[in-house]
């Protein structure tokens, strides 16, 4: 009996130095996703998202100012269901997806805050790059699943679109624009 409790101990002992170090994290795209929020009019939310993302997040558990986040969104893959909108959104008038197809966030800063963290980098849209800090719900501990390693995280973060240079049918659109990043990480499973 000491034994096998003695090999327990020493699994989770393993276990948990294997997330000591910085592990890095691939997003999901197939479960990860950006939303976003504007007001229409002043009297009603549209929302919309970007359905293509890339990224990696390398995440030190034991001292997350030691992690960063690199995330791409491809800007084309907007989708708000009603395409006559989501033409207009790519044209110039706004994100002007054919001069910038990409939207672009680097970490700078990672700190943890309350059961989350503040990840502050630069977010770069339509050519534009400004420092916006994300709260972040989680990252939720590794779970095995579908041959590997699994983390799951949601982050917001409200800008002003003109801070970007996206400036058309001011009154008819919102300046302030609500994002939400859900997004799921894999990472091979530590050897046994």
């Amino acid at each position: 009996m000491k034994k096998f409790v003695m090999a327990v101990g020493l699994a989770t002992i393993l276990a948990v130095s294997a997330f000591a170090a910085t592990t890095t994290w691939q997003l999901d795209p197939m479960h990860t996703n950006a939303q976003f929020t504007v007001r229409h009019l002043g009297i009603s939310n549209v929302q919309g998202e970007f359905t293509k993302i890339s990224g990696t997040v390398m995440l030190d558990d034991q001292d997350v100012s030691k992690s960063s986040v690199s995330v791409t969104i491809d800007a084309t893959s907007i989708d708000t269901r009603v395409s006559r909108r989501d033409d207009d959104l790519k044209s110039e008038h706004f994100l002007n997806v054919a001069q910038f197809p990409t939207i672009t966030f680097q970490s700078t800063k990672v700190a943890k805050s309350g059961d989350g963290l503040k990840v502050t980098g630069n977010l770069t849209i339509r050519g534009v790059t400004k420092e916006v800090t994300l709260d972040v719900t989680g990252p939720t501990a590794p779970v095995k699943a579908m041959g590997g390693l699994r983390r799951g995280a949601a982050a917001t973060v409200k800008i002003n679109r003109q801070d970007f240079g996206v400036s058309a049918d001011p009154g008819m659109v919102g300046d302030d624009v609500t994002i939400q990043i859900d997004l799921e990480m894999t990472a091979p499973a530590p050897a046994q």
